[in-house]
């Protein structure tokens, strides 16, 4: 897999928070033109990107804000069980203190963190704009 895309409206604060959740920024730069919309389907377009990169390299984060067209439909805060709905799961070393961290730049537990069996500690948050984000801490299994 190259990256996984999110469509955003404040370009800043997202890049922030995923910066908070350890993500690097790789990059950011505005697509245009009509090669860009021969890809996506949508014409002529002018979209800003930023590529966030997992600290291990290995995974990556496209973020979008789309000036034209404008974006058409709204699904930030759709339920986990939403047909087409995406979300992303990070592993964290420490779930508890990321939360603290999460929550001075606004996002807001889902349910609660629960533990299943001896394996993992999870969780959902919302980040900014309403991203659902999946949180996971494997646990010592020694």
């Amino acid at each position: 897999m190259d990256n996984i895309g999110i469509v955003v409206e404040d370009l800043d604060t997202t890049i922030s928070f995923f910066t908070e959740l350890g993500l690097k920024l790789e990059g950011r730069a505005m697509i245009e033109g009509e090669w860009a919309g021969r890809v996506t389907g949508l014409g002529d377009q002018s979209v800003e990107i930023a590529m966030m990169v997992t600290p291990d390299g290995h995974s990556r984060l496209e973020l979008s804000r789309f000036l034209n067209p404008p974006t058409i439909a709204d699904h930030r805060n759709a339920p986990v069980n939403s047909l087409g709905y995406l979300r992303a799961m990070f592993a964290v070393s420490d779930i508890d203190e990321l939360l603290t961290r999460l929550r001075n730049c606004g996002a807001e537990l889902v349910g609660e963190v629960v533990q299943y069996e001896n394996s993992y500690r999870l969780c959902y948050i919302r980040g900014p704009e309403g991203l659902l984000i999946g949180l996971a801490e494997q646990l010592n299994t020694k």
